[in-house]
């Protein structure tokens, strides 16, 4: 093997800022693992991949970079409003605030809400706890749609479209319609559909979400596979059927409280990939 043409490879898919060096190399051993050639090799996929005709993917972290998104745009908007505030926190503390939100949709605790709105409840909260007062109605509503605002990942447009050229590819988010469609028209993400919790009125990791993927794909659930960069939502899928690829992101979170990336070893899932571009040549896009 020609170890300087395949880390080129490497880098150029993964993106390599933030990541620390013993990091980085953990990452590139296992990305040599998971392909030890080089080169996608369409013939030599496993009989259960070639059968793959849908993938579906977690957005929020796997695809976008919500908390880099969240931290520039608060600190742009405090700034123009004479705000001291930690925006990095500011993002973790929302983003904290977003499982047990749904959780009290989940438990019954409230009717079904959308987590665009579920957004503007805990913004509200995150009002009242930084004493950010004498917002208007529209300002709230700007800064509550910031989640339709979020950059994707460097190698993400890239990696779904050469992905959209073998197969069906769509989010399977917990976010609404809107908010999925506004965030794809802003990040230029290629989707052919829009699947999601909204579609079936529940939050992953309810087996109703995952299984809503084939149903509205016309498609048997080993047909469709699912993406994260979470492990907890990858077993759920599995769990009901589906193929599962998992995308490391290292940098999600940060330094901060919101939580820790996932890791995974080539084998734990039908596909360990380092980048959505990793993922697109592995599976032979």
């Amino acid at each position: 093997m020609d170890f300087k043409t395949d880390r080129r490879t490497f880098l150029a898919s993964v993106g390599v800022a933030g990541i620390p060096a013993h990091e980085l190399r953990q990452i590139f051993l296992a990305y040599q693992a998971s392909d030890p050639q080089g080169a996608s090799r369409q013939s030599e996929l496993a009989p259960e991949l070639k059968k793959v005709k849908a993938l579906v993917f977690d957005t929020f972290g796997t695809i976008v970079n919500w908390r880099a998104s969240v931290t520039a745009e608060g600190m742009a908007w405090g700034k123009a409003k004479g705000l001291q505030i930690d925006w990095a926190q500011f993002a973790d503390r929302w983003r904290l605030g977003y499982r047990p939100a749904m959780d009290k949709v989940r438990k019954g605790q409230i009717s079904w809400t959308r987590l665009d709105d579920l957004h503007r409840m805990i913004l509200e909260d995150l009002l009242k706890e930084y004493k950010i007062q004498g917002l208007t109605e529209e300002e709230k509503v700007h800064w509550t749609y910031v989640w339709r605002r979020l950059k994707p990942w460097p190698d993400s447009v890239e990696g779904l479209t050469r992905l959209k050229k073998k197969c069906v590819i769509a989010p399977l988010s917990n976010g609404n319609i809107a908010l999925m469609a506004n965030l794809a028209k802003f990040g230029g993400l290629p989707w052919d559909a829009i699947l999601g919790a909204e579609l079936v009125k529940h939050y992953k990791p309810d087996r109703e979400v995952y299984l809503s993927a084939p149903y509205y794909l016309d498609l048997k659930p080993e047909e469709v596979m699912m993406v994260a960069a979470h492990v907890g939502d990858l077993q759920a899928a599995r769990s009901c059927g589906l193929r599962t690829g998992f995308i490391y992101r290292p940098d999600e979170f940060g330094n901060g409280s919101a939580g820790k990336p996932d890791k995974a070893q080539p084998g734990d899932f039908d596909v360990v990939s380092v980048s959505a571009i990793d993922l697109a040549h592995q599976l032979g896009a």
